[in-house]
């Protein structure tokens, strides 16, 4: 019987001519274009320059300015004022004034001043600029070493590939099989299932073993693009990477299969599906760094899933940790799966 119900799972996948072409259409954009388009990382900062010294060392701190790849030099106002108006009529980000003497306390030894003046409308990007431009005006009395591990050239895109291949999983995985039986309650082909001496197990494997097989399509897809276009591969084992999505999609697919049956129409399924999703996804660390929450949000997070997968595939992938250091998340989401493939099951009731 099991087999059975397998066969019909594939064989309604195979019918939907939309969603192959989704399987593989939906990822490709994911990963092609979101590392691009969402990024924290701010440049060409529009600035204008104030210089009331007109010295060499004024000099130099602008043409040190202008090379930075993260300011575009728009102005050079004679005044506060007209500085200020560029900032005004959204022609600059930042206004630098440099004030007169501003060489002269530098040879006598003392700190010399200057005035930053940032829009901070979006705050993070002002945020951003004033501690660009504060690294290019403090003095250098000290030669220090820097290194960067796990991300050397400080790319944001290798950040967060990994966090995208775990947002295609959820979709995947989460909402299809939601999707899928509360589509056949609709049609009143699940009327058929009920009536056979099937069992809930069999039932909720057979609704999952499809998507599971979908979700480890897409992950090596997704691996592949991360290969070819950014030139990012696992720095540890793609086995342990392969045993937490298998845990995962059982935890993403369960809880996609407990909101089916608790919905009795596919607009209230996808309702309660995407409020699931959008909530997980903004709690993950994906955009926001956790630590960066305040402290009630950062307790929620230790219930949400998708912060634990998250936090794997980053380790494997950037670090190169093993299963030893990811052992402590397996375990969570293991609790999850048990928990929620459990739920699932009880859940599915049999209409005579």
């Amino acid at each position: 019987m099991l087999q059975y119900l397998i066969e019909k799972e594939f064989k309604q996948l195979r019918r939907n001519s939309f969603l192959p072409r989704l399987i593989l259409i939906f990822p490709c954009v994911i990963m092609l274009i979101m590392p691009w388009a969402a990024t924290l990382e701010i440049e060409d900062l529009r600035i204008a320059i104030i210089d009331h010294d007109h010295s060499p060392s004024s000099i130099r701190l602008t043409h040190r300015i202008e090379a930075s790849p993260y300011f575009k030099l728009v102005a050079f106002p004679e005044t506060y004022p007209k500085g200020l108006e560029h900032i005004e009529r959204n022609q600059a980000d930042m206004l630098l004034e440099i004030p007169k003497g501003f060489e002269k306390e530098q040879v006598n030894g003392r700190p010399a001043s200057a005035l930053v003046a940032i829009n901070t409308v979006n705050g993070s990007k002002g945020g951003l600029g004033s501690t660009y431009l504060q690294q290019i005006l403090n003095p250098q009395n000290t030669s220090i070493s820097v290194r960067y591990r796990f991300n050397q050239h400080l790319d944001y895109k290798v950040f967060m590939v990994p966090a995208l291949m775990t947002m295609l999983l959820v979709m995947i995985c989460g909402f299809l099989p939601a999707l899928n039986v509360v589509s056949e309650k609709e049609a009143g082909t699940i009327e058929q299932i009920n009536v056979s001496p099937v069992s809930r197990f069999t039932f909720t494997l057979a609704k999952l073993l499809p998507y599971w097989f979908i979700g480890f399509i897409v992950l090596n897809l997704c691996m592949i693009l991360s290969w070819l276009v950014y030139d990012l591969i696992p720095e540890g084992s793609i086995l342990t990477i392969y045993l937490a999505t298998l845990i995962f999609v059982l935890v993403m697919s369960g809880l996609g299969l407990v909101i089916s049956n608790y919905s009795a129409t596919l607009q209230q399924a996808m309702f309660v599906m995407w409020f699931c999703m959008l909530t997980f996804i903004l709690m993950s660390g994906l955009f926001t760094p956790i630590s960066s929450m305040p402290e009630w949000a950062q307790y929620l997070t230790y219930i949400n899933p998708l912060r634990y997968f998250m936090e794997i595939m980053r380790m494997v992938y950037l670090k190169g940790s093993s299963i030893t250091d990811i052992a402590s998340q397996l375990s969570i989401l293991s609790c999850f799966a048990v928990i929620l493939y459990g739920w699932a099951i009880y859940s599915y009731r049999k209409q005579q």
